[in-house]
């Protein structure tokens, strides 16, 4: 039909099943693509990779990458041009039944149908002053305009200025003739929409496919997204628990799934209860849509964020021992991105770390807050293989002085209950071991989080890092018993010495200044208390956790040392033992903690 100037009788005749045959027909493609190249990538480069070292094998190496990379794009192009078929038969569907009815309708009442459309009606008799007479037939044409205005007394109903026609049929012909006017049109503005996104979909001559070409594939799946994507976004169940979204996930058919990752992965990326392969595979392919956005925005946020995006492509993009896994990305607020190391449904111990003041969608959070959660994934991986770390950064963490209000820890802990709730229903193993971290203002969103319905959903022991308080004065209201709170607090972190607000009225002048005064304000005002500015201090007698060696740190003023004890818990390289006893809280080997004492 594409091509063609639309017809009545051609969108009469139109069979939908042919193009989803077509759909059909390119999805099969796409999937021996696919296939293809995932022999490739793993049958003989990883293979070349694994057992040859030679110039010879390199050369080889990157010839099986450029054809891997013909192969995806084969691959999610095909898909594409599948999608776009389906949602051309489905969009269709509408104004073709308009019209099928209008026709029926005319038949009925032994209309005639003409090629413009118009529509021919017989004589009839009708009621005038002067009694009745019959009136002559004639040939209503249609109009394609919705009808904006209650007609007057000698007006076409809908439309002023048409004149009042005392044959009844008129009236009837008038609307038969509207419907199909406007069915035609629909279906022509349906037809216009598909014909511009499908004559995209194609590829330069040749054989190569550029790295640009491979990219321009996002933007492809963008075009067909905005015109065919409307039935997926409407087919996502997205007021379900998460439990009922693996459900519904679980439910698709492979081809199905397949259109939601690669045509509409924005949907999918970061919706909690879908596996975090399929997160990790619709958050890669939404990577190079955010990145474009970002680039043509501009700014300075923008440019930020941007920075941060393009390191973490290159860090995905890198072999590593301990996979890694994409599960949320976005660039709201301060930016978002979730970062598993491991696979969170298949490992048996999985921990979920919220980073704290000052984390952003960054350049820092790439090199360094990424870094935690590998080094925590190493180490509990040591003590069990079936172990994963995340890195949870689906909240906007407070910047600066703002740190003093838990507004962003209530907005957060809702986010990161859903987030728990996800891995709870997508973990492969029947009782797995969760680990909720939160490290300095994460510490209050952790807490804050334990204080909605249920607690944090599945969390068997908490680990509370350099934190200024939970909001809550004992482990035991956490949820999770006691026994289960594990306390960090090295002796030269300042963010644990900050005063609490009663305190906080002498160190008062210094709070612009930031948590390093008010660190010096604290220890004056607070030497023998236990209070911190958000509840009682995680690592004092009162509170009631179980508090375990770490590092003391640099001193900040003494040594020089500002903020560096408050950023080492999960280095080995800086405080060994503080890493070591976060792996065996987190590999449920908690019984081998070394213990210290209270403050």
């Amino acid at each position: 039909m594409t091509g063609a100037t639309l017809t009545w009788r051609l969108l009469r005749d139109l069979k939908p099943g042919e193009f989803e045959n077509a759909g059909d027909g390119w999805h099969e493609v796409s999937g021996r693509a696919g296939s293809d190249r995932a022999r490739t990538d793993r049958a003989m480069a990883a293979k070349l990779r694994e057992t040859q070292e030679s110039d010879a094998a390199d050369a080889a190496v990157s010839r099986l990458e450029r054809l891997s990379r013909n192969f995806r794009y084969v691959h999610v192009e095909a898909g594409l041009i599948r999608t776009a078929l389906n949602g051309l038969a489905s969009e269709l569907a509408a104004p073709r039944k308009q019209l099928l009815d209008a026709l029926e309708d005319a038949a009925c009442l032994r209309f005639t149908v003409h090629e413009d459309g118009s529509v021919s009606y017989p004589a009839a008799v009708a009621g005038t002053l002067l009694g009745e007479r019959e009136e002559p037939g004639g040939t209503a044409r249609g109009s394609a305009r919705l009808p904006l205005e209650p007609p007057g007394l000698d007006e076409r109903p809908g439309f002023p200025g048409a004149p009042f026609e005392p044959n009844p049929n008129a009236a009837k012909a008038r609307t038969i003739a509207d419907t199909i006017a406007r069915a035609v049109r629909t279906a022509a503005e349906i037809d216009a929409r598909y014909a511009k996104v499908l004559s995209k979909l194609k590829a330069a001559d040749g054989l190569d496919v550029t790295t640009a070409a491979v990219e321009d594939t996002a933007r492809d799946a963008a075009a067909v997204r905005s015109t065919a994507g409307s039935h997926l976004r409407d087919g996502v169940p997205w007021g379900a628990s998460a439990a009922g979204r693996k459900a519904w996930w679980d439910g698709l058919s492979a081809e199905q799934r397949r259109e939601y990752l690669e045509v509409a992965p924005d949907l999918i990326g970061n919706l909690d209860g879908i596996p975090a392969a399929a997160r990790d595979e619709a958050n890669r392919n939404q990577l190079p849509v955010l990145i474009a956005e970002l680039e043509r925005r501009g700014d300075d946020d923008a440019r930020t964020k941007l920075d941060a995006l393009r390191e973490l492509r290159t860090k995905l993009n890198e072999p590593s021992r301990v996979p890694m896994l994409l599960l949320g990305i976005g660039d709201e607020g301060n930016g978002r991105a979730i970062v598993a190391y491991g696979n969170p449904d298949t490992s048996k111990n999985v921990s979920a770390y919220v980073p704290g003041l000052g984390t952003r969608l960054d350049k820092e959070f790439v090199d360094s807050t990424l870094q935690r959660g590998l080094d925590t994934a190493k180490g509990a991986r040591r003590l069990d293989q079936s172990s994963a770390a995340v890195v949870w950064l689906g909240y906007d963490a407070p910047q600066d002085v703002d740190v003093v209000g838990a507004g962003d820890a209530r907005k957060g802990a809702v986010a990161y209950n859903d987030f728990m709730r996800g891995l709870v229903a997508t973990n492969d193993n029947e009782d797995p071991h969760l680990t909720a971290i939160g490290h300095s203002y994460g510490s209050l969103t952790v807490g804050t989080a334990t204080q909605q319905a249920s607690g944090i959903p599945g969390a068997d022991d908490i680990i509370l890092l350099g934190s200024p308080g939970t909001g809550v004065d004992r482990a035991e209201e956490l949820g999770v018993g006691k026994d289960h709170v594990f306390v960090g607090a090295a002796e030269n972190d300042p963010v644990t010495k900050l005063p609490s607000k009663q305190q906080a009225v002498v160190a008062a002048p210094l709070l612009l200044a930031g948590p390093l005064p008010m660190y010096v304000a604290g220890e004056i005002a607070d030497r023998d208390d236990d209070d911190l500015y958000f509840g009682k201090d995680p690592a004092s007698k009162a509170f009631g956790g179980r508090r375990f060696e770490v590092g003391d740190g640099p001193r900040p003023l003494r040594d020089g040392g500002a903020f560096d004890a408050h950023s080492q818990y999960f280095t080995p390289e800086k405080d060994a033992v503080s890493a070591r006893n976060i792996a065996l809280v987190i590999s449920g080997n908690s019984n081998e903690i070394k213990s210290t004492e209270w403050r």
